[in-house]
């Protein structure tokens, strides 16, 4: 923010930011007296997607710019219904485009290289006059002879970013790390005839499935855990997640499959998977989407008992894909989320690639439940409500953990082990008597999800 400071001021940045009808925050990309007036370096610095603002400071102290919702980098010439121009005196005022084609401009004239929005997208209202440049166009800045008559300041703009409070309370410490491990390592069921829950992961192609199994390993363990994921993805996978690396078992497997069909891959059946869940499917059991599971299938069985059986549902879906999701998908989640609220068994969504949403988050995982990015992708999820969203970060290239995407992923495998206690505390009231032990009673802090 120092950075915005000195170029806007406190007064000139609210006055841009009421340009905005949802709270907005400037995170600071190019600035031409410090990184330079060429434009290709201008190009460089913005990212492959995003909203940006573009500020020219002129010499008589005048501020004047544009906004576009899209990267220069996906052309040269574009369309953009959301773009226009503004000035940022006394008062800001913003003038839309009167035509959306051609609303941002990269030109290349005689006197050299510059960008601007586009006079044939015919901004209403406009009062600027006079081009900066030799170029047609409201706002256009030309890098060459002219540059030292402005400085250009480019910003991404982060709508909507925070929240003014934290939708979940998260103390981001080493204390907290290491009490969430320990809880998870020493952690007993309710319900001792149960050795384990089995929790299984249905989500999309792409969603992180695998990916997740890796990073909780890497973070119980403390270092990047090599999982072999040579076998095939269309067989039942079950992963004992064990409380420090070569140790017993803990009380959590993770049981994973091939991905939920939609309109473009078959994937797991809607039947498939109500199989899997009543504990019919054995280890190992290759899918095929022709040839759906009957009691013939070798290993069958017929009458699972408890532990056969999943426990808890996990739904992990890509935050940054979730708003493209077919309208296909989007119904078998739905259906999946209702059929397994009628047999009783809790779910979990799992909320995966969160930083790649929220610029902030990007930054910070410590801003992941600030974000009103990530809780709105939350909220258009399959139906369950915000305190059963956990957003997550997969270890994908790191070769280290690191503390904050730690807690979030201690989070999640405290999460599933208390929604399966509370759920079967109401299962078997007869057989489960007495307070919960001692060790248990960090799972039922506010730190984490009441469920």
């Amino acid at each position: 923010m120092a950075s915005i400071a000195s170029s806007l001021g406190d007064e000139k940045e609210k006055s841009l930011q009421s340009l905005f009808s949802q709270p907005v925050r400037f995170h600071l990309l190019y600035k031409s007296s410090h990184h330079g007036a060429q434009l290709s370096t201008l190009l460089s610095s913005f990212d492959t997607s995003g909203k940006f603002v573009l500020v020219v400071f002129l010499q008589t102290g005048e501020v004047r710019g544009g906004f576009t919702s899209r990267s220069l980098k996906v052309g040269r010439k574009f369309d953009d219904e959301e773009a226009f121009v503004f000035e940022v005196n006394r008062r800001s005022k913003r003038f839309p485009a009167l035509r959306s084609a051609k609303a941002v401009e990269v030109h290349f004239t005689d006197s050299g290289q510059a960008i601007g929005f586009g006079q044939q997208a015919g901004y209403k209202g406009s009062v600027f006059g006079q081009p900066l440049s030799s170029t047609s166009s409201p706002v256009a800045v030309s890098f060459g002879k002219l540059a030292l008559r402005w400085m250009l300041v480019c910003f991404r703009l982060d709508v909507g970013d925070l929240l003014p409070s934290p939708w979940r309370e998260v103390s981001w410490t080493d204390w907290t790390r290491q009490s969430l491990r320990q809880n998870f390592a020493s952690y007993k069921l309710v319900l001792e005839t149960l050795p384990r829950v089995r929790a299984l992961l249905l989500g999309p192609v792409g969603s992180g499935k695998s990916s997740l199994v890796n990073s909780i390993r890497s973070t119980i363990y403390r270092h990047w855990n090599f999982l072999s994921l040579l076998f095939s993805v269309t067989q039942l996978k079950s992963y004992d997640i064990r409380a420090e690396k070569g140790g017993s078992p803990s009380a959590l497997s993770l049981c994973d499959v091939m991905a939920i069909g939609d309109e473009d891959f078959a994937g797991l059946s809607y039947s498939d998977t109500l199989d899997i869940i009543k504990g019919h499917v054995p280890e190992g059991y290759k899918f095929q989407s022709d040839f759906p599971i009957n009691d013939k299938i070798n290993g069958y069985r017929a009458a699972p008992t408890l532990k056969d059986q999943i426990h808890c549902v996990l739904f992990v879906l890509d935050a940054a894909k979730v708003t493209s999701y077919s309208s296909s998908l989007r119904t078998s989640l739905r259906r999946l989320h209702t059929t397994v609220s009628d047999l009783g068994i809790p779910q979990l969504i799992l909320l995966t690639h969160v930083d790649q949403v929220c610029c902030a988050v990007k930054e910070s995982m410590m801003s992941v439940y600030s974000s009103r990015v990530v809780q709105e992708k939350a909220a258009q999820l399959v139906g369950l409500p915000l305190s059963y969203v956990l957003p997550v970060k997969n270890y994908i290239s790191q070769l280290s953990v690191d503390l904050n995407t730690d807690i979030l992923l201690l989070n999640v495998v405290n999460s599933i082990l208390q929604a399966v206690d509370d759920t079967l505390e109401d299962e078997y009231p007869g057989v489960i008597t007495g307070p919960l032990p001692k060790e248990q009673l960090l799972t039922h802090r506010t730190e984490f999800p009441t469920l």
